[in-house]
This record gives C-alpha cells, sequence and structure tokens, in this order.
C-alpha cells in the first residue's frame, strides 16, 4: 500500500510540474549559393535565433532555391506555408509592382550613397517595400545586401550602352531592371533563378544580371564570357517572416527576432562588400573578361536609365519619386 501511495503521488507531482515548451520548427528558404554571403548571413541568423530563444525556435535553412524560387518563398510566406525567407524582394514584383521600387536604375553610384539610401529605416525605399510585404501578410525584420548588379553574356563585350542592343537577357521579375535592358534595345527574358544556368549553357539566353557574388557562387560565369560593371542597379533583399508564424510569437521572441535579423543583415554586407574583388579576381581567373566602363560610358548607362523613371513613375507614384529624388540628391551632397 505504501508504494502505491507513494507512486500516486509522484505521478500527481509530475503532472503539476511545468513542461517544457516544444520548440517551433521552421524553415528559411532562399536561393542563394552555399557560401554566399546571404547564407552565410542566414545561418547567422538561424543560429542567433536558436541561442537567444533557448531552442524554442529552432530554423532549419535550405540554400540555393531548394524551397524554390523568390516568386514560390513569396507565395509561400504571405500564405503561411513557410515561416522565413532571405528573399530578393525585386522578384515579386508578380505580388505587388512596388516591390520593386528599389531596383530604379542608379539610384546610388556608390557603397556611401547605398548605405544612406537604402539602409536607412525612414526612408522612402523601406517604408515602401517593408509595407507593401506587409500587405501580403509578409513581416520585414531587416534588409540585406545582395550587390551593385552587372551585366553577363557570351556573345561580345558590353563597352557602352549601344554594345546592349540585340542581346537576349534574362532579368529578374522586375519592371525596373526591363525597363533599363529594353530602353538599351535588349530583349529580356523573365525567369526563375533556379533555371538560370542551364538556360546560360544552352544558349537559350544570351546573358544576365547578377553581381560578383551571385554569379560567381552560383557558377553562371562558367557559362559566360564577358563580364561588364554596369553597376545599373543596387539590389538589396529582405530578411522576411511569415505574419502567421509572427503572430504567434510574444513580444521577447518578436524583439529576439528583429535584433538577431538585424546583426545578421550587417554581417552578411560587411562581408559581401569584403569578398567583392575577390569574387571578380576569380571570375576572370575561370575565362571571363571583366569591363570596366569609361566614365563618358557609365554616364551613357545613366541616360538610359533615367528613361525607366518616366515610364515607371505612374506605377511607383509621382510622391513617392519625388522623395527618392530628394534622398539621392542629399546623399550625392547636391
Amino acid at each position: 500500500m505504501k508504494n502505491i501511495i507513494v507512486a500516486a503521488l509522484a505521478a500527481v507531482t509530475f503532472a503539476v510540474l511545468p513542461q517544457a515548451a516544444s520548440a517551433d520548427k521552421a524553415r528559411l528558404g532562399h536561393v542563394f549559393a552555399q557560401g554566399n554571403a546571404a547564407d552565410e548571413a542566414s545561418q547567422i541568423f538561424a543560429r542567433l535565433v536558436k541561442e537567444r530563444t533557448d531552442g524554442k525556435i529552432d530554423i532549419t535553412v535550405f540554400p540555393n532555391s531548394q524551397l524554390g524560387g523568390d516568386e514560390a518563398l513569396g507565395r509561400d510566406l504571405s500564405r503561411g506555408a513557410v515561416e522565413f525567407a532571405f528573399l530578393n524582394i525585386g522578384s515579386l514584383t508578380g505580388l505587388d509592382p512596388l516591390l520593386d521600387i528599389h531596383y530604379l536604375p542608379y539610384i546610388a553610384t556608390d557603397y556611401a550613397q547605398v548605405d544612406k539610401i537604402f539602409y536607412n529605416p525612414q526612408g522612402i525605399l523601406q517604408r515602401t517595400l517593408t509595407g507593401t510585404l506587409a500587405k501580403h501578410n509578409m513581416v520585414a525584420l531587416a534588409y540585406f545586401e545582395l550587390d551593385f548588379r552587372a551585366v553577363t553574356n557570351s556573345n561580345r563585350p558590353v563597352n557602352t550602352a549601344e554594345d546592349l542592343k540585340g542581346l537576349k537577357l534574362r532579368v529578374p521579375g522586375s519592371a525596373s531592371i526591363r525597363s533599363f535592358f529594353e530602353a538599351a534595345g535588349a530583349q529580356t527574358v523573365t525567369m526563375p533563378m533556379p533555371n538560370l544556368f542551364v538556360a546560360l549553357q544552352q544558349g537559350t539566353v544570351d546573358g544576365q544580371d547578377n553581381g560578383a557574388s551571385i554569379t560567381y557562387n552560383s557558377r553562371l560565369f562558367e557559362a559566360q564570357k564577358y563580364m561588364t560593371l554596369t553597376n545599373h542597379v543596387y539590389a538589396m533583399g529582405a530578411i522576411t517572416v511569415s505574419k502567421r508564424f509572427w503572430d504567434g510569437l510574444d513580444e521577447g521572441q518578436r524583439k529576439i527576432l528583429t535584433e538577431a535579423a538585424q546583426e545578421a543583415a550587417r554581417e552578411g554586407i560587411a562581408r559581401n562588400r569584403a569578398a567583392t574583388s575577390a569574387f571578380l579576381d576569380k571570375i576572370k581567373a575561370g575565362g571571363v573578361a571583366v569591363i570596366t566602363p569609361t566614365p563618358e560610358a557609365m554616364a551613357e548607362f545613366a541616360k538610359v536609365g533615367q528613361i525607366g523613371w518616366e515610364k515607371l513613375t505612374p506605377i511607383y507614384g509621382a510622391d513617392r519619386i519625388a522623395e527618392l529624388k530628394k534622398e539621392i540628391a542629399t546623399a550625392r551632397g547636391e
């Protein structure tokens, strides 16, 4: 009888003791190859979140389009089918045309301008992107660097804007980027990032526009002969969480996610910038001719880019464009 009573008391005691909370298993997807600064930043983010939530939020990273391209990730985030993504938001214009306002050509021409315009939480770009993502059930936690975009192709060297005429180039789903190349006389083809390498290999397209890090880490340079550092667009992405997942978190967990995302983004930016020249050296070593346009050629590229600004003002809104132009002038000391 004594043993029965002891066992019963133990069972009651166990029942009233607080049980350890089960971990929230979450998935994070992105299109970047392993080793890319964005991928490294995603791993840092997942590690910080797990550590700071004592394992209650456990994020598994799926790089290299394992969960789909940016378009698929955006749709899945919006409906809560995936929890996190490091999104190339400029590829989501099918979801909302405002999501590529930051891809307007030649907003910034160096990193000092980039930091003042793109990484300003009160600036028009982040306010527009954050608000637009929120309308589609996505919460932007921080913004990270992709790169200044370049043009690669296998047909001919691109030294001037005139040399773009007739080239068949893959572009992301961005009206801003497409407007630049179409104004220059190129033919644009939109396709998901996972399909790009094979399309370059098979000659379905002549070239593409990505910066040094993506062009190298995704091995795109292996199917190209020429790379021109046009810097026509500075690209940033968003560390994004599904609103469905976000709504299930308490304030402390939300604070941890936000701070971890901001730390990971800063580290990713620093790593990307430190590695850019090394990526270009490796691309050259792979047999690609890397071309730096003359100042006169760059001025002509920028002039072509202005055609897109005029064309897209009705879509992005005259007030937003006017505010962006003021921020650009301030950043350039004009």
